[in-house]
């Protein structure tokens, strides 16, 4: 079961970004903690980040036929890229949505997930965790729906 782990903008500034609200853990701590995590569920995880629409765009384009599942935090584009939500929906990678605080209980044009729609499931609000959830929910969900071989 191979699996593609995707972060948008300033998520690579997680353990100095607004310490308040995401925490001091880094965006490599929570990459590493969830390869561990995968390969003991038989898993195995790739992890890319990107400040670039364009760039998550191609990234998710480019795991048609080579990864069973996506986990993605888009960040700022959650709320406003139909073209991240259009390329989920284009390879039909079953996705599910992460993110560390709760954007429904944040501003207002938070509330609104262009990619929710696309996506299996949609995981938020608690913290460095949500990642954890997300990953355990997509590999219980592939082997439901799927005979992946669970081999690395």
């Amino acid at each position: 079961m191979k699996l593609l782990l995707i972060n948008g903008p300033n998520l690579n500034l997680l353990g100095v970004r607004e310490p308040q609200k995401y925490g001091n853990t880094t965006l490599a701590d929570i990459e590493e903690d969830l390869i561990k995590l995968a390969l003991s569920n038989g898993a195995k995880l790739e992890c890319y980040q990107s400040n670039h629409e364009g760039e998550i765009i191609d990234k998710i384009q480019s795991a048609l036929g080579i990864f069973d599942g996506i986990i993605i935090n888009a960040g700022g584009f959650t709320h406003t890229s139909v073209a991240i939500r259009d390329a989920i929906a284009a390879v039909n990678i079953p996705t599910v949505e992460v993110h560390m605080t709760n954007i429904h209980s944040r501003e207002e044009f938070r509330h609104i997930s262009m990619i929710s729609g696309v996506s299996i499931a949609q995981v938020v609000g608690f913290g460095q965790k949500s990642y954890e959830y997300a990953l355990d929910g997509l590999i219980w969900h592939l082997k439901q729906i799927k005979d992946i071989d669970l081999e690395v």
